[in-house]
Parts: C-alpha cells; sequence; structure tokens
C-alpha cells in the first residue's frame, strides 16, 4: 500500500494535536505518514472556507462545543505538550516555505517538530521574523541555509502545488489525511483513518498470498 499522507499547517492547533498522535499510529500500523506541507490560507481561498473562529463565532455554543471536543481529545491521547497560542491567527506563509526548504536541506523532521513546538507548545509569536530565527537557532537548525532556500522561487512553486494539488483533491481544511483516494478531514477523524489502513493493509496483503 502507499503511504498514508498527512497535509499541516504550522497554524492549525489542531494540525499540531494530530502531529502528536500520528506516531502512535504508526507504531501500531506499521506504517509511515507522508508529511505534506500546504498553506492553509491558500486552501480557505480557493474553497471559500474559514476558520472556525470566524464561521462560528456568531453560533451561540459552538465554540464551547468545539473546546470541550479538544479538552476530550487532549485527555483520550494523554497529550500534555499543548498551550494554545495567544498570538493566534498567526501569519503562516514563510513557516511553510521554511517546511519545503527544510525537505531539501535534510532537515524536515526536526524542523517540524521545532516550529510546531513553537508554536503549541512554548508558544512563541512565529510571524515575527527574530522569533522565527530564535526558534530554528534553539532547536540548532541550519538558519541562513533554510532562510536562503525558502526565498527560491521553486521552493514557493512546490509549496503553491501542494495546495493547489490538495484543493484539487478535494481539501478545504486542516488537518486533512489520505490513505489512498479516501479523504479524512480533522483530527477527531483518525480513527477511522487508522481503521483504513489496517484495512487497505489487510487488503493488500491477501491479495499478495
Amino acid at each position: 500500500m502507499t503511504n498514508p499522507e498527512f497535509l499541516f499547517d504550522f497554524g492549525s492547533p489542531n494540525a499540531w494535536l494530530a502531529h502528536l498522535v500520528l506516531p502512535d499510529i504508526e507504531a501500531r500500523t506499521g506504517v509511515t505518514f507522508t508529511r505534506t506541507p500546504v498553506l492553509l490560507g491558500g486552501i480557505f481561498r480557493a474553497t471559500g472556507n474559514r476558520s472556525p473562529a470566524e464561521a462560528f463565532a456568531n453560533i451561540r455554543n459552538k465554540m464551547d462545543y468545539e473546546r470541550r471536543e479538544m479538552e476530550r481529545f487532549i485527555s483520550r491521547h494523554g497529550i500534555t505538550r499543548f498551550r494554545f497560542n495567544p498570538y493566534f491567527p498567526v501569519n503562516t506563509l514563510q513557516l511553510m516555505r521554511g517546511a519545503v526548504a527544510a525537505q531539501r536541506e535534510n532537515v524536515f523532521a526536526p524542523y517540524v517538530e521545532a516550529v510546531f513546538s513553537a508554536m503549541w507548545e512554548q508558544p512563541r509569536k512565529m510571524d515575527d521574523p527574530d522569533v522565527f530565527r530564535a526558534a530554528l537557532a534553539d532547536a540548532g537548525l541550519p538558519i541562513e541555509r533554510l532562510l536562503q532556500r525558502a526565498a527560491d522561487q521553486d521552493v514557493k512553486d512546490e509549496l503553491l502545488a501542494n495546495t493547489n494539488q490538495a484543493v484539487e483533491r478535494g481539501v478545504f481544511g486542516i488537518p486533512s489525511f489520505f490513505v489512498g483516494d479516501e479523504l479524512y478531514f480533522g483530527k477527531d477523524r483518525l480513527r477511522d483513518v487508522e481503521e483504513d489502513i489496517v484495512r487497505t493493509r489487510n487488503a493488500s496483503r491477501g491479495d499478495a498470498a
């Protein structure tokens, strides 16, 4: 089977929570998620979507329920590494270009961990260039190489292509997941994602037998 895919933007707290849970799913299923950086703002513009804080602002009780669902998810998975960012929403364009640059510089995994942590564990105002640089320095990442690569047109084009392709595949928000061509949206669908992975894997083994 092809690797399942996790589409993310650092600006989503739910993407961070999903990021923390994925290693357990990988350990149980033996798969490795492909992690694909996309630009949530671009997805919103292309689909006419808005953040829950905007879309549900005038719906009585809705945001209270959303917060309760987040608390349940955090409790269910024993997550202690989460603090809501007081600077939210943060412009993530530079962060996401940096993620594509980090792929090319072979420091993707530590970059993703460092930036997610700086957004939702520490948390910091990551659209401030000095704060961004400090977070990379704290993680021991090659700051100048990453920033120079992030400014390259091919990196900008790749992030745009990732985002446009996500929309063409049906994505309208983050976090999103693919198991084959099957799309799942939101951290609360991770149980369905895992079940689909197991089902697909078992079917592949049956075909091979």
